[in-house]
């Protein structure tokens, strides 16, 4: 019987130093840990872009005049004028006629052309430009939302995650490279 006692013993101690042995190898050796990635959100700022816009447009320009101070129509006036005053009155009263009847022909030919030149114009087409603000929204990174088990972690990224998941080395998230 010592010897079924002693084999029982040995097999024993085998079993359970060969299970420890298995155990732990199959311990260190489960392979790297790993977050899943359950969502990514573009993130964007909105960018205004300056553009000019331009159109062409009719402008109607008063013509030059070389009697800019009327002086045709004022002396047209003013001896059309005189020729009518001097028709009348007799005497003294006739020059004062005629002196009144130059001036306020004066007047009126000078009016009179001021009116007629400003209907003299032309046209011309000029363009016109103004500047707008175009606005659109730029990706400027990514919300990443990983699973880590215990906890749920967002990490914002430049570039949009080409895998499903983060490696997790010594209780932190491995994460890609960017840029």
């Amino acid at each position: 019987m010592n010897k079924s006692i002693l084999i029982g013993a040995i097999v024993a101690a085998l079993g359970i130093g060969g299970g420890v042995a298995i155990g732990s190898y199959t311990a260190s050796n489960s392979g790297p840990e790993y977050a899943d990635i359950v969502a990514v959100d573009a993130v964007t700022e909105t960018v205004t872009t300056p553009r000019e816009v331009c159109h062409n447009e009719t402008v109607t320009h008063q013509a030059p005049s070389k009697d800019t101070h009327n002086v045709v129509g004022t002396a047209v006036g003013a001896i059309v004028g005189g020729v009518v005053g001097n028709q009348f009155g007799g005497g003294n009263g006739k020059k004062v006629l005629t002196a009144a009847g130059a001036v306020g022909g004066g007047y009126a030919g000078n009016q009179i052309q001021g009116q007629m030149k400003k209907g003299d114009t032309y046209t011309t087409t000029e363009q016109r430009c103004e500047t707008v603000q175009d606005a659109s929204d730029k990706v400027v990174g990514y919300d990443v939302k990983v699973d880590m088990g215990d906890e749920t972690r967002t990490v914002r990224l430049e570039d949009k995650p080409d895998v499903k998941r983060f490696e997790i080395r010594d209780g932190e998230l491995v994460l890609p490279q960017q840029g």
